[in-house]
């Protein structure tokens, strides 16, 4: 390899506290931020020196260590998660809105911690939900989808733009069977709604949830229990919704009253329906594109914000469809 052949980029930091943010303890992040570009990070005094045979993948990196550097100058520090969103935004092109993700506080934990937008996607979702009163959520599972509109709906009812918050979702069996479960329909089908308790223990603690759901001010039941109902003033999420057939997602849609939002989350490649039954998902994304005031957002493995690994689980399972 000769001279020519290698590119180089410097970034200066004259903060010491921020250059070792930025590399991180023993060149934990420089290590970790190499890992996805084929370049060599190394530093001498305050400049952070990429080099690399690609001078595409050593701008692609500089452009990243320059994004959280804009995060330190507005008083954010950087943690590893935003080291890996700062990677995948840059590899899908969306390293502008990074940001972004900094600006819109979502809502806040029991315990004080302010819950921000983690990718681009998530970002989007948030900015759609503010525009239009009904919002699809299409993605993989672990894009962040029930927690983000559980969020939402909390702040929505804090900020008294609706009285009520109602979670449902269809009582569809993945491989289970309901029917041996102990209990009515609504206590067979409780285990399922997890992901959304947990949600609302984060945001309410496990007391106040309790109270609020004793007061039927917060509402979980399952899709079943909407039918006949009109919801006015309510802040409605329905999960799971790519096990819903075309005339639950359509009973489900029109129960929508003045002053409600709603929201619908599901993941397409997670169908069990009984085979030869349409999801209402899917329908309704053919059916409802183009309507005003209803917004479509779709999440890919990029905005898993679980550990990166599943990101890759899930690219690799869809090259295999």
């Amino acid at each position: 390899m000769t001279e020519s052949q290698i590119f180089k980029e410097q970034v200066t930091v004259t903060n010491p506290e921020w250059l070792l943010i930025l590399l991180g303890n023993h060149d934990k992040q420089a290590k970790l931020i190499a890992s996805h570009y084929p370049v060599t990070i190394s530093n001498r005094g305050e400049e952070i020196s990429i080099e690399g045979e690609s001078e595409e993948a050593v701008q692609s990196v500089r452009a990243i260590f320059l994004a959280l550097f804009n995060l330190l100058q507005q008083g954010i520090t950087p943690h590893t998660m935003d080291f890996i969103t700062a990677i995948k935004m840059e590899q899908n092109n969306q390293l502008d809105y990074f940001l972004d993700l900094f600006e819109v506080v979502v809502g806040r934990t029991f315990e004080g911690k302010q819950i921000r937008a983690k990718n681009f996607g998530q970002l989007q979702y948030v900015k759609s939900v503010q525009k239009s009163d009904v919002v699809f959520g299409i993605g993989p599972a672990g894009t962040g989808k029930t927690f983000l509109a559980v969020v939402m709906a909390v702040q929505a009812l804090r900020d008294g733009h609706v009285k009520r918050i109602i979670l449902t979702r269809p009582a569809v069996e993945a491989g289970e069977n309901l029917g041996f479960l102990p209990g009515d329909l609504k206590e067979k089908v409780d285990p399922y709604l997890r992901p959304i308790y947990d949600a609302l223990y984060t945001i309410y603690g496990r007391e106040q949830t309790t109270r609020l759901l004793e007061r039927e001010v917060i509402e979980v039941a399952p899709l079943a229990y909407m039918r006949g109902r009109t919801l006015d003033d309510a802040f409605v999420i329905l999960d799971e919704a790519q096990n819903t057939t075309s005339a639950q997602m359509k009973m489900f849609l029109t129960r929508l009253g003045f002053g409600s939002k709603m929201i619908i989350n599901g993941d397409e490649t997670q169908v069990d329906l009984p085979r030869g039954v349409k999801s209402g998902l899917r329908d309704a994304k053919q059916i409802l594109q183009g309507i005003n005031n209803i917004q479509f957002v779709k999440f890919d493995a990029y905005d898993v914000v679980r550990h990166p690994v599943v990101a890759d689980i899930i690219r690799a399972y869809s090259d295999q469809g």
